[in-house]
């Protein structure tokens, strides 16, 4: 509990107004097929059955405490979800242990989804 209270001490207007902490969709397609970064869909099983991201690791926020082993340290994190809130929860989990690159996307995955039409796909 020590880590998540010292997590929101540090979210203060500098930390917001930076921006630093969230990824856009512009910021996703740039970084979309570099290994240093891995995108973290917390969505439930029963959404991902009706829309997946295959270059996204799956790990729905409610098994994160079982499953976080399976988060890379090394790797530049950006949680996502459908609506954005669930992305930032899992964002400030991962800050509140030890994750030290984490970022949420700042759209909902339908703004993803539009990212992967023909036209905005072949300027990837």
């Amino acid at each position: 509990m020590d880590e998540l209270n010292q997590v929101f001490k540090e979210m203060d207007f500098q930390f917001f107004g930076s921006g630093e902490h969230g990824m856009s969709i512009d910021g996703m397609r740039k970084v979309l097929n570099n290994d240093h970064f891995v995108f973290l869909d917390v969505r439930t099983h029963e959404e991902v059955k009706y829309q997946s991201f295959p270059f996204a690791l799956h790990i729905p926020l409610n098994e994160m405490p079982d499953r976080l082993n399976e988060v890379p340290k090394d790797k530049c994190v950006i949680a996502f979800c459908s609506s954005v809130f669930r992305g930032a929860m899992a964002y400030t989990y991962l800050l509140a242990n030890g994750y030290e690159e984490v970022k949420g996307l700042t759209a909902p995955c339908e703004d993803m989804a539009l990212a992967f039409k023909p036209g905005p796909l072949a300027k990837m």
